[in-house]
Protein backbone atom coordinates (compact mmCIF):
# COMPACT_ATOMS: atom_id res chain seq x y z
CA UNK A 1 0.00 0.00 0.00
CA UNK A 2 1.39 3.44 -0.45
CA UNK A 3 2.92 5.06 2.17
CA UNK A 4 0.73 8.15 2.55
CA UNK A 5 -2.31 5.79 2.62
CA UNK A 6 -4.21 5.80 6.25
CA UNK A 7 -4.26 2.25 8.35
CA UNK A 8 -7.00 0.52 6.44
CA UNK A 9 -9.33 -1.71 8.65
CA UNK A 10 -9.85 -5.38 7.62
CA UNK A 11 -13.13 -6.35 6.94
CA UNK A 12 -15.28 -8.09 9.93
CA UNK A 13 -14.79 -11.61 9.59
CA UNK A 14 -17.46 -12.99 12.27
CA UNK A 15 -16.85 -16.84 12.86
CA UNK A 16 -20.70 -17.04 12.32
CA UNK A 17 -23.42 -15.57 10.22
CA UNK A 18 -24.66 -12.00 10.58
CA UNK A 19 -25.93 -9.47 8.87
CA UNK A 20 -29.69 -8.79 8.31
CA UNK A 21 -30.44 -10.98 5.12
CA UNK A 22 -29.07 -14.21 7.03
CA UNK A 23 -30.91 -17.61 6.26
CA UNK A 24 -31.88 -16.12 3.14
CA UNK A 25 -30.31 -18.29 0.24
CA UNK A 26 -30.02 -16.83 -2.98
CA UNK A 27 -28.98 -18.11 -6.54
CA UNK A 28 -27.44 -15.72 -9.12
CA UNK A 29 -27.25 -17.12 -12.44
CA UNK A 30 -26.24 -13.41 -13.99
CA UNK A 31 -22.68 -12.66 -15.72
CA UNK A 32 -20.52 -9.40 -15.51
CA UNK A 33 -21.98 -6.14 -13.78
CA UNK A 34 -26.21 -5.76 -12.93
CA UNK A 35 -26.93 -9.27 -11.42
CA UNK A 36 -23.74 -10.00 -9.95
CA UNK A 37 -24.14 -6.41 -8.40
CA UNK A 38 -27.39 -7.15 -7.18
CA UNK A 39 -25.97 -10.85 -5.34
CA UNK A 40 -23.37 -8.86 -4.34
CA UNK A 41 -25.25 -6.30 -2.25
CA UNK A 42 -27.48 -9.03 -0.76
CA UNK A 43 -24.22 -11.12 -0.08
CA UNK A 44 -22.67 -8.24 1.55
CA UNK A 45 -25.45 -8.14 4.34
CA UNK A 46 -26.15 -12.05 4.85
CA UNK A 47 -27.41 -13.41 2.24
CA UNK A 48 -25.97 -17.15 0.95
CA UNK A 49 -25.16 -16.23 -2.67
CA UNK A 50 -24.40 -19.78 -4.86
CA UNK A 51 -23.00 -18.00 -7.74
CA UNK A 52 -23.40 -20.48 -11.28
CA UNK A 53 -20.58 -19.75 -13.83
CA UNK A 54 -19.68 -21.41 -17.26
CA UNK A 55 -17.48 -24.20 -16.84
CA UNK A 56 -13.64 -23.77 -18.12
CA UNK A 57 -14.19 -20.00 -18.57
CA UNK A 58 -16.48 -18.38 -15.82
CA UNK A 59 -18.17 -15.41 -15.40
CA UNK A 60 -16.30 -13.05 -17.68
CA UNK A 61 -15.67 -10.39 -15.44
CA UNK A 62 -12.67 -12.16 -14.02
CA UNK A 63 -10.73 -11.00 -16.96
CA UNK A 64 -12.20 -7.56 -16.95
CA UNK A 65 -9.71 -4.38 -16.50
CA UNK A 66 -6.68 -5.06 -14.15
CA UNK A 67 -5.73 -8.59 -13.87
CA UNK A 68 -3.30 -10.24 -10.69
CA UNK A 69 -2.42 -13.58 -11.39
CA UNK A 70 -4.81 -14.16 -14.09
CA UNK A 71 -8.17 -12.96 -12.75
CA UNK A 72 -9.49 -9.32 -12.35
CA UNK A 73 -9.13 -7.37 -8.66
CA UNK A 74 -12.64 -6.24 -9.54
CA UNK A 75 -13.59 -9.82 -8.97
CA UNK A 76 -12.29 -9.29 -5.34
CA UNK A 77 -15.04 -6.87 -4.72
CA UNK A 78 -18.24 -8.24 -7.29
CA UNK A 79 -18.26 -11.48 -5.55
CA UNK A 80 -16.82 -11.67 -2.29
CA UNK A 81 -18.85 -13.43 0.17
CA UNK A 82 -19.98 -15.95 -2.77
CA UNK A 83 -19.95 -19.37 -3.56
CA UNK A 84 -19.09 -20.38 -7.16
CA UNK A 85 -20.41 -23.67 -8.76
CA UNK A 86 -19.62 -24.51 -12.37
CA UNK A 87 -22.63 -25.71 -14.45
CA UNK A 88 -22.86 -25.76 -18.36
CA UNK A 89 -26.53 -24.45 -18.40
CA UNK A 90 -26.87 -25.49 -22.23
CA UNK A 91 -27.03 -29.73 -20.64
CA UNK A 92 -30.01 -31.01 -19.62
CA UNK A 93 -28.73 -32.68 -16.12
CA UNK A 94 -27.42 -28.71 -15.37
CA UNK A 95 -30.87 -27.17 -15.89
CA UNK A 96 -32.11 -29.62 -13.67
CA UNK A 97 -29.33 -28.87 -11.30
CA UNK A 98 -30.84 -25.64 -10.94
CA UNK A 99 -34.08 -26.56 -10.58
CA UNK A 100 -33.36 -28.42 -7.45
CA UNK A 101 -31.36 -25.30 -6.31
CA UNK A 102 -34.53 -23.64 -7.10
CA UNK A 103 -36.89 -25.38 -4.63
CA UNK A 104 -34.91 -24.40 -1.55
CA UNK A 105 -33.65 -21.09 -2.95
CA UNK A 106 -35.25 -17.33 -1.22
CA UNK A 107 -34.02 -15.68 -4.65
CA UNK A 108 -32.89 -16.33 -8.32
CA UNK A 109 -31.14 -13.14 -10.16
CA UNK A 110 -30.69 -13.18 -13.79
CA UNK A 111 -29.25 -11.12 -16.17
CA UNK A 112 -29.58 -13.44 -19.46
CA UNK A 113 -31.53 -12.01 -23.02
CA UNK A 114 -35.21 -12.56 -22.69
CA UNK A 115 -35.97 -16.04 -23.18
CA UNK A 116 -33.25 -17.75 -22.58
CA UNK A 117 -34.29 -19.18 -19.48
CA UNK A 118 -37.43 -20.36 -20.66
CA UNK A 119 -35.43 -21.88 -23.42
CA UNK A 120 -33.44 -23.76 -20.48
CA UNK A 121 -36.79 -25.04 -18.79
CA UNK A 122 -35.88 -21.90 -16.27
CA UNK A 123 -38.71 -19.72 -16.77
CA UNK A 124 -40.50 -18.05 -13.98
CA UNK A 125 -43.89 -20.33 -14.94
CA UNK A 126 -41.86 -23.29 -14.30
CA UNK A 127 -39.62 -22.38 -11.65
CA UNK A 128 -42.64 -20.47 -9.62
CA UNK A 129 -44.81 -23.63 -10.04
CA UNK A 130 -41.86 -25.96 -8.08
CA UNK A 131 -41.45 -23.59 -5.51
CA UNK A 132 -44.15 -20.90 -5.32
CA UNK A 133 -42.24 -18.67 -2.67
CA UNK A 134 -39.49 -17.76 -4.88
CA UNK A 135 -38.45 -14.47 -5.96
CA UNK A 136 -37.03 -14.39 -9.50
CA UNK A 137 -35.33 -10.82 -9.96
CA UNK A 138 -34.89 -10.32 -13.94
CA UNK A 139 -32.61 -7.95 -15.45
CA UNK A 140 -32.43 -7.48 -18.98
CA UNK A 141 -31.92 -4.17 -21.33
CA UNK A 142 -35.73 -3.71 -21.96
CA UNK A 143 -37.08 -5.41 -19.94
CA UNK A 144 -39.42 -9.23 -20.52
CA UNK A 145 -41.99 -6.91 -23.02
CA UNK A 146 -42.27 -4.58 -25.55
CA UNK A 147 -41.03 -4.05 -28.80
CA UNK A 148 -37.66 -3.84 -27.98
CA UNK A 149 -37.08 -7.09 -25.47
CA UNK A 150 -35.58 -8.60 -27.90
CA UNK A 151 -32.65 -6.56 -28.45
CA UNK A 152 -29.41 -7.34 -26.79
CA UNK A 153 -28.78 -4.12 -24.31
CA UNK A 154 -26.04 -3.75 -22.33
CA UNK A 155 -26.30 -0.54 -19.52
CA UNK A 156 -24.05 2.07 -22.30
CA UNK A 157 -27.01 1.52 -24.41
CA UNK A 158 -29.70 1.81 -21.16
CA UNK A 159 -27.86 5.76 -20.53
CA UNK A 160 -28.36 6.57 -23.79
CA UNK A 161 -32.13 5.28 -24.34
CA UNK A 162 -32.74 6.96 -20.89
CA UNK A 163 -31.55 10.58 -21.86
CA UNK A 164 -28.37 10.23 -19.42
CA UNK A 165 -26.01 10.88 -22.04
CA UNK A 166 -27.71 13.84 -23.51
CA UNK A 167 -26.95 15.28 -20.24
CA UNK A 168 -23.16 14.60 -20.37
CA UNK A 169 -20.74 16.55 -21.50
CA UNK A 170 -19.58 19.90 -22.92
CA UNK A 171 -22.58 22.43 -24.86
CA UNK A 172 -21.70 21.20 -28.53
CA UNK A 173 -19.39 18.56 -28.01
CA UNK A 174 -19.90 14.72 -27.99
CA UNK A 175 -21.77 13.52 -25.15
CA UNK A 176 -19.55 11.53 -22.59
CA UNK A 177 -19.80 8.70 -20.66
CA UNK A 178 -19.88 8.84 -16.82
CA UNK A 179 -16.94 7.02 -16.64
CA UNK A 180 -17.98 3.61 -14.23
CA UNK A 181 -21.28 1.39 -15.47
CA UNK A 182 -23.98 3.50 -13.93
CA UNK A 183 -26.50 1.74 -16.40
CA UNK A 184 -25.86 -1.40 -14.91
CA UNK A 185 -25.44 -0.06 -11.32
CA UNK A 186 -28.87 1.02 -10.99
CA UNK A 187 -30.73 -1.71 -12.71
CA UNK A 188 -28.98 -3.85 -9.62
CA UNK A 189 -30.08 -1.62 -7.03
CA UNK A 190 -33.31 -1.00 -8.17
CA UNK A 191 -33.53 -5.30 -8.50
CA UNK A 192 -32.15 -4.86 -4.52
CA UNK A 193 -35.24 -2.76 -3.55
CA UNK A 194 -37.31 -4.85 -5.05
CA UNK A 195 -36.40 -8.12 -3.76
CA UNK A 196 -36.76 -6.57 -0.25
CA UNK A 197 -40.12 -5.20 -1.59
CA UNK A 198 -41.17 -9.19 -2.47
CA UNK A 199 -39.61 -9.95 0.00
CA UNK A 200 -42.17 -7.88 2.41
CA UNK A 201 -44.60 -9.31 0.26
CA UNK A 202 -44.24 -13.09 1.26
CA UNK A 203 -43.75 -12.36 4.88
CA UNK A 204 -47.66 -11.44 4.59
CA UNK A 205 -49.09 -13.21 1.92
CA UNK A 206 -46.77 -16.34 1.22
CA UNK A 207 -46.41 -15.76 -2.58
CA UNK A 208 -42.89 -15.20 -4.53
CA UNK A 209 -43.46 -13.41 -7.60
CA UNK A 210 -40.93 -11.96 -10.55
CA UNK A 211 -39.09 -8.37 -10.06
CA UNK A 212 -38.70 -7.32 -14.23
CA UNK A 213 -35.87 -4.61 -14.40
CA UNK A 214 -34.94 -2.86 -17.39
CA UNK A 215 -31.40 -1.33 -17.63
CA UNK A 216 -32.56 1.89 -19.07
CA UNK A 217 -35.80 2.12 -17.08
CA UNK A 218 -33.58 1.97 -13.71
CA UNK A 219 -31.30 4.85 -15.45
CA UNK A 220 -34.25 7.00 -16.43
CA UNK A 221 -36.37 6.47 -12.63
CA UNK A 222 -33.20 8.94 -11.98
CA UNK A 223 -33.78 11.54 -14.88
CA UNK A 224 -35.28 13.48 -12.17
CA UNK A 225 -37.50 16.47 -13.66
CA UNK A 226 -36.03 15.88 -17.41
CA UNK A 227 -39.81 14.61 -18.66
CA UNK A 228 -42.13 17.03 -16.84
CA UNK A 229 -40.40 19.66 -17.92
CA UNK A 230 -40.65 18.61 -21.38
CA UNK A 231 -44.17 18.01 -21.17
CA UNK A 232 -45.68 21.28 -19.48
CA UNK A 233 -42.81 23.14 -21.50
CA UNK A 234 -41.57 21.76 -24.26
CA UNK A 235 -38.23 21.92 -22.96
CA UNK A 236 -35.11 19.50 -23.80
CA UNK A 237 -32.49 19.86 -21.53
CA UNK A 238 -28.86 19.57 -22.98
CA UNK A 239 -25.46 18.95 -21.63
CA UNK A 240 -23.94 21.87 -19.36
CA UNK A 241 -20.58 20.37 -18.40
CA UNK A 242 -19.69 21.07 -14.65
CA UNK A 243 -22.78 22.82 -13.74
CA UNK A 244 -26.05 21.85 -12.78
CA UNK A 245 -28.66 23.56 -14.99
CA UNK A 246 -31.20 25.60 -13.70
CA UNK A 247 -29.96 25.69 -10.17
CA UNK A 248 -27.41 28.39 -9.32
CA UNK A 249 -24.58 29.02 -8.28
CA UNK A 250 -23.22 25.05 -8.36
CA UNK A 251 -20.05 24.72 -10.16
CA UNK A 252 -16.46 23.28 -10.90
CA UNK A 253 -14.14 26.15 -10.45
CA UNK A 254 -10.51 26.52 -11.72
CA UNK A 255 -7.77 26.77 -8.70
CA UNK A 256 -4.56 27.67 -8.76
CA UNK A 257 -3.44 23.89 -8.65
CA UNK A 258 -6.96 22.28 -9.43
CA UNK A 259 -10.58 22.79 -9.30
CA UNK A 260 -12.64 23.43 -6.38
CA UNK A 261 -16.48 22.11 -6.57
CA UNK A 262 -18.96 24.70 -5.12
CA UNK A 263 -22.40 25.17 -4.29
CA UNK A 264 -23.77 28.09 -2.85
CA UNK A 265 -27.32 27.47 -4.48
CA UNK A 266 -29.44 27.85 -1.25
CA UNK A 267 -30.35 31.56 -0.48
CA UNK A 268 -28.65 31.93 2.70
CA UNK A 269 -25.38 29.87 1.75
CA UNK A 270 -25.70 32.20 -1.40
CA UNK A 271 -25.46 35.22 0.63
CA UNK A 272 -22.71 33.42 2.62
CA UNK A 273 -20.86 32.51 -0.29
CA UNK A 274 -20.78 36.02 -1.77
CA UNK A 275 -19.50 37.18 1.17
CA UNK A 276 -16.78 34.94 1.58
CA UNK A 277 -15.60 35.87 -1.81
CA UNK A 278 -16.04 39.02 -1.19
CA UNK A 279 -18.61 40.50 -3.30
CA UNK A 280 -21.08 41.51 -0.66
CA UNK A 281 -22.72 43.87 -3.42
CA UNK A 282 -24.02 41.01 -4.68
CA UNK A 283 -24.91 38.96 -1.26
CA UNK A 284 -27.46 42.14 -0.62
CA UNK A 285 -28.32 42.59 -4.42
CA UNK A 286 -32.52 41.99 -4.07
CA UNK A 287 -32.25 40.51 -7.70
CA UNK A 288 -30.11 37.71 -6.55
CA UNK A 289 -32.53 36.83 -3.43
CA UNK A 290 -33.73 33.63 -4.79
CA UNK A 291 -32.76 30.90 -7.17
CA UNK A 292 -34.73 32.33 -10.18
CA UNK A 293 -33.13 35.72 -10.12
CA UNK A 294 -29.42 33.71 -9.98
CA UNK A 295 -30.47 31.69 -12.83
CA UNK A 296 -31.26 34.40 -14.67
CA UNK A 297 -27.21 35.63 -14.07
CA UNK A 298 -25.55 32.57 -13.70
CA UNK A 299 -22.73 33.70 -16.06
CA UNK A 300 -22.22 36.62 -13.79
CA UNK A 301 -22.08 34.67 -10.57
CA UNK A 302 -19.77 32.02 -12.15
CA UNK A 303 -17.17 34.74 -13.50
CA UNK A 304 -17.74 36.11 -9.98
CA UNK A 305 -16.72 33.07 -7.87
CA UNK A 306 -14.03 31.81 -10.89
CA UNK A 307 -12.27 35.01 -10.26
CA UNK A 308 -11.58 34.32 -6.53
CA UNK A 309 -11.45 30.95 -6.93
CA UNK A 310 -8.24 31.28 -9.33
CA UNK A 311 -5.94 33.44 -6.91
CA UNK A 312 -6.33 30.92 -4.42
CA UNK A 313 -5.30 26.67 -4.00
CA UNK A 314 -7.49 24.00 -3.73
CA UNK A 315 -6.95 23.79 -0.30
CA UNK A 316 -7.10 27.33 0.67
CA UNK A 317 -10.40 27.81 -0.94
CA UNK A 318 -12.04 24.95 0.48
CA UNK A 319 -10.54 26.10 4.12
CA UNK A 320 -12.40 29.78 3.39
CA UNK A 321 -15.33 27.60 2.06
CA UNK A 322 -15.58 25.70 4.91
CA UNK A 323 -15.80 28.85 7.22
CA UNK A 324 -18.19 30.04 5.76
CA UNK A 325 -20.26 27.15 5.87
CA UNK A 326 -20.65 27.02 1.92
CA UNK A 327 -21.30 23.26 0.61
CA UNK A 328 -17.46 22.65 -1.53
CA UNK A 329 -15.23 19.99 -2.24
CA UNK A 330 -11.99 18.83 -3.94
CA UNK A 331 -12.78 16.62 -7.14
CA UNK A 332 -11.21 13.47 -5.97
CA UNK A 333 -9.02 10.90 -8.06
CA UNK A 334 -8.88 7.34 -6.40
CA UNK A 335 -5.47 8.60 -4.93
CA UNK A 336 -7.37 10.81 -3.34
CA UNK A 337 -9.74 8.78 -1.99
CA UNK A 338 -7.42 5.97 -0.78
CA UNK A 339 -5.90 8.45 1.47
CA UNK A 340 -8.58 10.65 2.64
CA UNK A 341 -9.25 10.35 6.58
CA UNK A 342 -12.63 10.60 6.55
CA UNK A 343 -13.07 7.04 4.09
CA UNK A 344 -11.19 5.64 6.63
CA UNK A 345 -13.20 6.83 9.39
CA UNK A 346 -16.50 5.48 8.12
CA UNK A 347 -15.07 1.84 6.97
CA UNK A 348 -15.09 2.89 3.56
CA UNK A 349 -11.42 1.42 2.79
CA UNK A 350 -11.62 -2.01 3.73
CA UNK A 351 -8.58 -4.90 3.40
CA UNK A 352 -8.83 -8.35 2.48
CA UNK A 353 -5.78 -10.37 1.88
CA UNK A 354 -5.60 -12.73 -1.22
CA UNK A 355 -4.65 -16.18 -1.52
CA UNK A 356 -1.40 -14.96 -2.00
CA UNK A 357 -1.38 -12.99 1.05
CA UNK A 358 -1.27 -10.12 -0.62
CA UNK A 359 -3.55 -6.98 0.41
CA UNK A 360 -5.70 -5.63 -1.21
CA UNK A 361 -7.70 -2.29 -0.53
CA UNK A 362 -11.75 -2.93 -1.20
CA UNK A 363 -14.77 -0.77 -0.63
CA UNK A 364 -17.07 -0.93 2.39
CA UNK A 365 -20.23 -1.57 3.35
CA UNK A 366 -23.22 0.51 1.90
CA UNK A 367 -25.46 1.46 3.86
CA UNK A 368 -24.09 1.78 7.44
CA UNK A 369 -26.99 -0.58 9.31
CA UNK A 370 -26.33 -0.02 13.27
CA UNK A 371 -27.49 -3.53 14.71
CA UNK A 372 -26.62 -5.82 11.59
CA UNK A 373 -23.89 -4.16 9.49
CA UNK A 374 -22.58 -5.78 6.35
CA UNK A 375 -19.48 -8.06 6.62
CA UNK A 376 -16.62 -9.31 4.68
CA UNK A 377 -16.55 -13.38 5.11
CA UNK A 378 -15.34 -14.73 2.49
CA UNK A 379 -13.59 -14.10 -0.39
CA UNK A 380 -14.68 -14.01 -3.87
CA UNK A 381 -14.29 -18.22 -4.93
CA UNK A 382 -12.09 -19.51 -7.69
CA UNK A 383 -14.05 -20.79 -10.88
CA UNK A 384 -16.14 -24.02 -9.15
CA UNK A 385 -14.15 -23.90 -5.85
CA UNK A 386 -17.74 -24.42 -3.85
CA UNK A 387 -19.44 -26.95 -6.98
CA UNK A 388 -18.84 -30.44 -4.89
CA UNK A 389 -20.11 -29.13 -1.55
CA UNK A 390 -23.49 -27.06 -2.94
CA UNK A 391 -24.13 -30.60 -4.97
CA UNK A 392 -23.44 -32.47 -1.61
CA UNK A 393 -25.97 -30.17 0.03
CA UNK A 394 -28.98 -30.38 -2.65
CA UNK A 395 -28.20 -34.28 -2.12
CA UNK A 396 -26.27 -35.82 -4.63
CA UNK A 397 -23.16 -38.41 -3.94
CA UNK A 398 -20.10 -38.31 -5.09
CA UNK A 399 -19.79 -41.08 -7.47
CA UNK A 400 -22.80 -38.74 -9.45
CA UNK A 401 -20.91 -35.37 -8.69
CA UNK A 402 -17.85 -37.47 -10.40
CA UNK A 403 -20.10 -38.86 -13.23
CA UNK A 404 -21.49 -35.22 -14.09
CA UNK A 405 -17.72 -33.60 -14.51
CA UNK A 406 -16.73 -36.61 -17.20
CA UNK A 407 -19.42 -35.34 -18.88
CA UNK A 408 -18.80 -32.19 -18.62
CA UNK A 409 -22.07 -30.50 -17.02
CA UNK A 410 -20.08 -29.53 -13.85
CA UNK A 411 -16.61 -28.43 -13.19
Amino acid sequence: MNNATPAIPSPSSPSGPSGPLVGLKVVELGQLIAGPFAAKTLADFGAEVIKIETPGAGDPLRKWRLLKDGTSVWWQVQSRNKRSVALDLRQRDAQEIVRTLALEADVLIENFRPGAMEDWGLGPDALLALNPRLIMLRISGYGQTGPYRDRPGFGVVAEAMSGLRHLTGEPGRVPVRVGVSMGDTLAALHGVIGILMALHHRNRHGVGQVIDVALYEAVFNCMESLLPEYSAFGAVRGPAGSALPGIAPSNAYRCKDGYALIAGNGDSIFRRLMQCIGRADLASDAGLADNTGRVARVAELDEAIGQWAQRLTVAEALVALEQAEVPAGKIYTIADIASDPHYAARGMLQEVRMEDGTRLAVPGFVPKLSATPGSHRRNAPTLGQDTDAVLREVGLTDAQISALRQRGVVA
